[in-house]
């Protein structure tokens, strides 16, 4: 059993494009596309965890019940999409917890960091999430990427804690889902979705998902709502670079992710933790 995470953000929350919005006006589109996300799930028979930038529940509270009343999971995803490592945003994330409690009636467990930006320099967003009754985060990449993840990090579930990221601490009361990782060329990749289930190989995602199902690990698996439903994308002009990973096989995003809900079986992380007692 492998276990699906939909990071449900709109066009302007993405890191990469928030660099170029200086003066354009935010409005949600991708917001539109949640039907179609959810009637392809209900076709595929597959139950999600979609972790909800809060500022969209401001603008559509009906979000909520559409999620929940299909059986899906909604998880934390801070509010603004803003890098736990922003300068004084520790300040303003115990503001932004109690404001997605009030906004989902307190039904959020999970936590998901945009952009991965858990880390050592942003850690002591765990004991606040503990603290707001939060029992399992999906925030650690066991790879080191140019924007995050870490170089030893356990691939099984553990449990974190501030000063302990990369390995189990048996005092952590967090459970961590570190994202999927594979081998391509000899070398350790994130093989977990997103910009990776565009560029790579299918083949490479499918091996990394059956080894793990070999050592009895859940694949830790995410998608960005907006790669499901790129005709609500609008294309913004970027560096090549940057267009490059934002835009890239958009078109063929939905297609990828069918063919692995065919062959591999997901579910919501809190319908995992149930299943198996965590």
């Amino acid at each position: 059993m492998n276990i699906l995470g939909i990071d449900f953000e709109d066009w302007f929350h993405p890191q990469l494009i928030q660099r170029y919005l200086d003066g354009k006006k935010r409005t949600p589109t991708v917001i539109n596309g949640l039907d179609k996300i959810l009637d392809f799930l209900r076709i595929k028979n597959v139950y999600a965890t979609f972790f909800v930038v809060g500022e969209l529940l401001e603008y559509k509270p009906e979000i909520l019940d559409k999620i929940i009343n299909q059986g899906h999971e909604i998880g934390f995803h801070t509010m603004h999409h803003t890098r736990l490592d922003e300068p004084n945003f520790k300040e303003k994330f115990q503001e932004e917890i109690i404001k997605f409690a009030n906004l989902t009636e307190k039904r959020s467990r999970g936590f998901r960091a945009p952009t991965f930006s858990l880390n050592y320099q942003s850690s002591w967003a765990i004991e606040m999430l503990v603290n707001n009754g939060y029992s399992y985060d999906s925030s650690i990449m066991p790879v080191k990427t140019s924007m995050y993840g870490f170089t030893n990090s356990e691939i099984k579930p553990y449990k974190i804690t501030s000063k302990s990221l990369e390995k189990n601490d048996p005092e952590g009361e967090l459970i961590e889902f570190p994202l999927l990782v594979g081998k391509l060329l000899g070398r350790t990749v994130p093989t977990s979705g997103g910009f990776y289930i565009r560029f790579l190989p299918l083949s490479v995602i499918k091996k990394s998902i059956i080894e793990y199902e070999k050592m009895r690990i859940p694949s830790t698996f995410y998608i960005h709502s907006w790669e499901l439903t790129p005709e609500f994308m609008p294309k913004i002009s970027m560096s090549i670079k940057d267009r490059f990973i934002t835009y890239h096989n958009l078109k063929n995003t939905l297609s990828r992710m069918d063919e692995l809900l065919k062959k591999f079986e997901f579910t919501s992380f809190s319908r995992y933790i149930q299943k198996y007692n965590l």
